[in-house]
């Protein structure tokens, strides 16, 4: 198939699809809030659309749903026009959206996130929906944002220490492979140097954003390149295919 967006495909295609082995439905996870003054709000929920079907793709037998385009944002609430769910709302969404792909014969769901503010949700979401789906579902999330720091560390190279997490290097570089019309380069600028690592996340995420940088950017987006901003995609699509490949049960 050439089309793995179930929203761009029919319903009898989906059937056919799902008959024909594409039992793995991916659910991307984005969000809506501000990425400093050179970036859209968009950003998480436009890099979760690429990379939920360079996933799918990896693995061969998936299809690909609708992204979550609002996610927990709190923590940016102090920059206008940033949307935010609570945690309980997007875990309800998440369940919805399962409940209703097991009643048309999908077997497995990988749940991952553009967004790391998702990831203390996904953390913990597993067994939450394995307590309350059919047996035969497989629920997998994705919630290493080392990982996925990791993996846009190694792509930047000689500018690993422009990676902060939000609105950096990273960031920048994805939407200028994605949508280059829609970054302002020349608003954008240098906020907290720091490395992201688990203990200024947890400052980010209790104290907002806003406090620890005042701009709404965590690394530096200068050198952004769009064969960079691939290579991140690129280079994330292989970790969490590898992922899901290395969780999901064998199914018969």
């Amino acid at each position: 198939m050439s089309e793995l967006r179930i929203e761009h495909l029919t319903s009898p295609e989906i059937a056919d699809a799902i008959a024909g082995g594409k039992r793995t439905a991916i659910l991307p996870l984005g969000a809506t809030e501000q990425h400093g003054a050179h970036l859209p709000l968009s950003v998480d929920s436009e890099h979760a659309d690429r990379l939920a079907v360079l996933v799918a793709e990896r693995l061969g037998d998936a299809l690909v749903l609708p992204t979550v385009r609002i996610g927990c944002s709190a923590h940016h609430l102090g920059f206008a026009g940033t949307l935010s769910l609570r945690p309980e709302t997007l875990e309800s969404i998440c369940f919805d959206c399962c409940e209703s792909l097991a009643a048309h014969g999908f077997r497995r769901v990988l749940i991952f996130s553009a967004h790391i503010g998702n990831y203390p949700l996904l953390s913990e979401i597993e067994p939450k929906l394995a307590a309350r789906m059919p047996e035969d579902l497989d629920v997998v999330a994705f919630a290493d944002s080392t990982a996925v720091l990791d993996a846009w560390r190694t792509a930047a190279a000689d500018l690993e220490s422009h990676i902060g997490g939000h609105a950096d290097l990273a960031e920048s570089s994805i939407m200028l492979a994605l949508r280059p019309e829609a970054v302002r380069s020349d608003r954008a600028a240098a906020g907290l140097a720091e490395p992201m690592n688990d203990a200024l996340l947890a400052r980010v995420l209790t104290g907002g954003v806003k406090a620890v940088a005042p701009n709404g950017v965590l690394g530096n987006p200068r050198g952004m390149a769009s064969d960079l901003g691939f290579a991140c995609l690129s280079a994330v699509a292989d970790r969490l295919a590898e992922y899901a490949a290395t969780r999901y049960r064998t199914l018969t």
